[in-house]
């Protein structure tokens, strides 16, 4: 990757956030004993479930409504507003989710959610979200603080999932599949960390590849979200502006752009979600038209696959090698994975208001 390359990753990842991120498995180890002691959720009716979150929080949202689209019997969406659907009401289940406990459009939600008299329940690490909560007598669940939300996703996804099990509305078996995400994740991890050099080191690679270029990231299917979190990660982590476009939705419009601007197009490094097992004949089809198009017009592309059997394990996988490529991408280029200064900037503005 580099001469001397760990040292120089020592140097730039001044707050260990790899080393935050190689304790994926380790996380959801301790997520699920944290869901085991939360308090018994009686709800006895819910017609919806809303998760309410932002960034790191809302991407959990967007897992699991990709996971288990075919899993439940009952609509669950991703809710990134200040406000709430008018159609919520007291059988919804409004699940709030905020590493900070702080942040605005949750709090907002809450509020809503709580004056609706939805079944609620809060995670955070404390913050105002924790406070509102329990002046309110709705469950929260305290998860582990110290780290940058977008490192602590399995806190914030695994306990949600869990939860959705207790209370009745996930009724498939998922015990199995979380077993086989923690060992699949740990063994990206033994191959992916820092240590390992990049000739055997796949995030590493990637990185390299994508270096210089703007990254558009392909998903489809159970793999939207997670080319979502690519982006995400590579706009935070990398602090390089990245785009992300999901198939078959793009294959209507995307491709076009992408036959017209040569000189354009080869700024660009395409990389494409792929699953042999999960993709139908049309979808392949598609996707190699897309591959082949891109080989002829992007600066670089990119296939990745997953590892695993469960659709889970093979979510997790794909979103760990995308979040160690956004550290490696930001060694490359110099800059500290951890801060997002325009972000506090941001924050900063809204709190004068």
């Amino acid at each position: 990757m580099m001469a001397n390359e760990n040292d120089k990753i020592a140097l730039v990842d001044k707050a260990n956030m790899l080393d935050g991120l190689a304790r994926f498995p380790e996380q959801i180890k301790e997520s699920l004993a944290i869901a085991e002691t939360a308090e018994r959720f009686n709800f006895l009716k819910i017609d919806n479930v809303i998760i309410a979150g932002m960034g790191a929080s809302a991407i959990s949202g967007d897992i699991m409504a990709s996971l288990l689209r075919d899993k439940l019997d009952v609509p669950l969406i991703v809710n990134r507003e200040y406000d709430l659907p008018k159609w919520v009401n007291k059988d919804t289940l409004v699940i709030c989710i905020s590493y900070s406990g702080n942040t605005d459009e949750t709090l907002s939600s809450f509020k809503i959610a709580y004056q609706k008299k939805c079944k609620i329940i809060c995670i955070s690490t404390g913050g105002k979200l924790q406070e509102l909560a329990e002046k309110r007598q709705v469950p929260f669940v305290k998860i582990p603080s110290g780290i940058q939300p977008r490192a602590a996703t399995a806190y914030l996804l695994f306990p949600s999932i869990i939860f959705l099990k207790k209370i009745g509305l996930l009724k498939t078996t998922i015990e199995t599949d979380i077993e086989e995400t923690i060992a699949v994740t740990k063994e990206f991890v033994s191959t992916n960390n820092k240590i390992v050099p990049e000739e055997t080191n796949q995030a590493k690679q990637i990185a390299r590849k994508i270096h210089n270029t703007i990254p558009q990231i392909y998903g489809w299917g159970i793999y939207t979200p997670i080319a979502i979190r690519w982006r995400h990660q590579l706009n935070e982590n990398s602090k390089v502006i990245a785009r992300t476009d999901i198939a078959p939705e793009c294959n209507h419009n995307d491709i076009v752009g992408w036959s017209q601007n040569p000189e354009i197009s080869k700024q660009f490094s395409c990389i494409m979600l792929r699953d042999k097992d999960e993709e139908t004949i049309d979808m392949t089809t598609r996707l190699n038209f897309m591959r082949d198009l891109f080989q002829n017009t992007a600066g670089a592309v990119i296939e990745v696959s997953p590892k695993g059997k469960s659709q889970l394990a093979k979510m997790m996988y794909l979103m760990c090698l995308g979040d160690f490529t956004s550290c490696y991408l930001a060694v490359l280029r110099g800059i500290d994975p951890s801060p997002v200064d325009i972000i506090t900037e941001l924050k900063k503005r809204l709190a004068e208001k």
